[in-house]
């Protein structure tokens, strides 16, 4: 019998369990691939994030701010359906929107110390983050910190040295 892979934290994204509430929530919210298109800079960013329902919506603003705050010069995209951030050699974190939760993924976040303790599926064996369900689930300090500690090392899709 073939072993599964299983997500930690894994959320039920079954047709039934996303359209069972009093909305039907935006595909970015579903585990599919989301509609927004891949586009550099502010704007973009801000209007996927606009187009999350509350929490999730609160919780990565909360997010953009604290990577503004943290990181001069940096820079947003968006990619995959979720926001891309970075700071000079290409990107480093991203932040999306899921049901439930929001994902914050660190690019060569294997690196980090500590290690964030989430190792998303389908997004690279050195990709490591948390899933924030709520504001209160935000430790700046310490998110700041991996912040500062991912945008030391070289980034995805930057320039080659």
């Amino acid at each position: 019998m073939p072993l599964e892979r299983i997500e930690v934290n894994a959320v039920d994204h079954s047709e039934e369990h996303i359209e069972a509430g009093a909305f039907r929530l935006p595909e970015a919210m579903t585990g599919r691939a989301s509609p927004a298109k891949a586009a550099v800079g502010d704007k973009p960013v801000f209007a996927y994030i606009a187009s999350l329902p509350q929490p999730q919506r609160g919780v990565a603003e909360a997010i953009d701010a604290l990577a503004a705050k943290t990181l001069p010069g940096l820079e947003r995209s968006v990619k995959w359906g979720m926001a891309y951030y970075g700071v000079g050699d290409g990107w480093c974190f991203s932040c999306g929107g899921f049901a439930g939760h929001v994902k914050l993924m660190f690019i060569n976040g294997v690196t980090l110390q500590p290690v964030p303790p989430v190792t998303p599926v389908g997004m690279g064996k050195a990709t490591r983050g948390v899933e924030l369900e709520s504001l209160d689930d935000i430790d700046e300090d310490q998110i700041a910190t991996w912040m500062t500690q991912v945008t030391a090392v070289p980034g995805v899709g930057g320039k080659k040295r």
